[in-house]
């Protein structure tokens, strides 16, 4: 065995030893996905661990109650889960301060409880992709507590250390930089407030999202390396791909030049190479600043839609300039966007049903308006049975956004949230009539609305990788075509108060949605004639 191997593999035992987390070499076993081959063209549901189902009556949700709840998600239709972080975290709730990348929170379980979830998804046809946090770390992070106690450590060149990095320095209202020896991280009070650092201390570190967080240096082969093993090791164990959080904040160039620089691109593409180099996995990214760009394949292949979900709300509320902008951002978007009406994010708005005051009609066209749609749409858990918000009012930070999903009534007992006498966060209080039980039962409901469209989403090749074409709005009435080969779905939704009408090019077309709807036929003039009652959908396929 080459000597230099040797030496390098007694150095990553030994730093690995110092840090208390497992930093070793993670060899590449790549192997056929045994998915569908187009699953990560279906829908998707972002879930919160914490939040989804607790299995052993502590309150918190863990990954052997997700595991529980597969069937609910297999009748829903679902295709994929984007699991928000797992892995060991300092915070304990949001989990994006992770401890250690290649394990997973206490709270949620044991790696057997990851590779079960693993096999019983794949045995139903989904797929799970995971949140992994590649700009920053913990400050519990035991190679960050290793280069704070230590100046001369190995571990401080993987962290952004600068005793003056100059002035100018604004990231969201905040000076992003902060002296490790007086312990930032302690500061109970707003960040923004924080004494100001002394420059010349050799402690300063900077920290994008916080003190709690201090960003790698991605500069530094030896952490991108750390990372790949890290991304490695669970695609080993079966995973099916990534949520990359982050990415535009990678690398930071100077007060002026912080975000979306070219080394975070290539960086991110990197990755995705790394990642797509498993057969059949999905990578989708977090790009706030241009992700239309990040959604491309020369980028991360796939990035979410920030930005289209405040017009998509607002197409829902019946704004006509919104509908406007919907159609044409969905002319220019490329197909491997993720779409969302929100998410765990205070920033991308409240709950569906906080935003709509509860007016359920407008929730479908809402739910319409995405899941009809070109891209990966992503539905947020609960929004398919219309949970609430923790308050049922604006809020200034996320908690309402992550309360526990409604499983029943009271949400306690054998088939509720958990068996335990108090759940980890206040319960939503519209749970005695949106919760999944009652959903089910109820064949007009949001859950069995949100099931027929995505059960028409894959049973269409149109809708499910179609090219978005004939797209017209007029007024309050926004319609396009979805293209496939030879098959053409009519998609048609009235977001007005008042009946509408409108002409489609065609000799006939048969109804898709609602199922029973009559067939149409070309009149006189040669167009196809649908009359749209006020807030409504109708989807058609032509006929050849």
């Amino acid at each position: 065995m080459p000597q230099r191997f040797l030496l390098s593999l007694a150095l990553a035992v030994s730093l690995t030893a110092q840090a208390q987390i497992d930093t070793s070499a993670v060899p590449a076993q790549p192997h056929a996905s045994t998915l569908p081959a187009d699953w990560q063209h279906g829908v998707f549901m972002e879930v919160f661990v914490r939040g989804y189902q607790d299995s052993n009556g502590d309150g918190v949700g863990d990954l052997k109650g997700l595991t529980q709840r597969l069937d609910y998600l297999k009748k829903l239709g679902v295709s994929g889960l984007w699991l928000m972080p797992i892995t060991a975290s300092g915070d304990h709730d949001h989990g994006y301060a992770t401890t250690d990348f290649r394990n997973i929170e206490p709270q949620y379980g044991t790696l057997a409880d990851f590779d079960e979830l693993i096999r019983e998804a794949h045995k139903r046809g989904i797929g799970i992709v995971m949140d992994y946090v590649i700009n920053h770390a913990s400050y519990q992070f035991p190679p960050f507590q290793q280069a704070v106690a230590d100046r001369n450590s190995p571990w401080r060149n993987w962290f952004v250390f600068n005793p003056d990095p100059g002035p100018g320095w604004d990231i969201w209202g905040k000076v992003p930089w902060y002296d490790a020896a007086t312990k930032p991280w302690d500061w109970t009070g707003d960040w923004k407030d924080l004494p100001a650092f002394k420059p010349g201390s050799p402690d300063i570190y900077f920290g994008t999202f916080g003190p709690p967080m201090p960003d790698f240096n991605l500069r530094n082969p030896a952490v991108v390396q750390y990372h790949e093993d890290s991304l490695r090791f669970w695609l080993n164990r079966g995973l099916d791909g990534y949520r990359l959080d982050a990415v535009p904040h990678m690398i930071e160039n100077s007060a002026k030049d912080w975000n979306d620089q070219p080394e975070s691109r290539a960086l991110t593409k990197h990755f995705q190479d790394m990642i797509k180099s498993y057969p059949g996995r999905y990578v989708v990214c977090e790009a706030t600043a241009e992700p239309i760009a990040y959604g491309k394949p020369e980028l991360c292949g796939g990035a979410f839609a920030f930005n289209q979900n405040y017009e998509l709300m607002k197409a829902a509320k019946g704004d006509a300039a919104a509908v406007q902008k919907v159609a044409d951002y969905y002319r220019a978007m490329s197909p491997t966007m993720a779409t969302f009406l929100h998410n765990h994010d205070i920033f991308t708005g409240q709950r569906v049903w906080d935003q709509l005051h509860g007016d359920e009609a407008r929730y479908r066209l809402a739910a319409a308006s995405y899941l009809l749609l070109p891209g990966t749409p992503f539905v947020y858990y609960g929004e398919e049975i219309g949970l609430a918000g923790v308050d049922g009012k604006d809020a200034s930070d996320d908690a309402p956004l992550r309360s526990p999903m409604s499983w029943t009534a009271s949400n306690r007992g054998t088939d509720g949230f958990t068996t335990g006498s108090k759940p980890y966060r206040p319960l939503a209080l519209n749970r005695s009539t949106h919760n999944a039980e009652s959903q089910q039962r109820d064949p007009g409901s949001l859950f069995n609305f949100y099931r027929e469209l995505i059960a028409l989403r894959r049973a269409l090749p149109s809708l499910t990788l179609g090219r978005y074409e004939a797209d017209r709005v007029d007024s309050q009435v926004w319609t396009f075509q979805r293209v496939h080969g030879s098959e053409r779905t009519v998609v048609a939704i009235n977001y007005g108060d008042q009946p509408a009408a409108t002409t489609v090019a065609g000799r006939s077309a048969r109804a898709a949605y609602p199922r029973n709807g009559a067939a149409l036929k070309a009149g006189a003039d040669g167009q196809l004639h649908i009359t749209l009652p006020p807030l409504s959908l109708r989807v058609y396929t032509l006929n050849p």
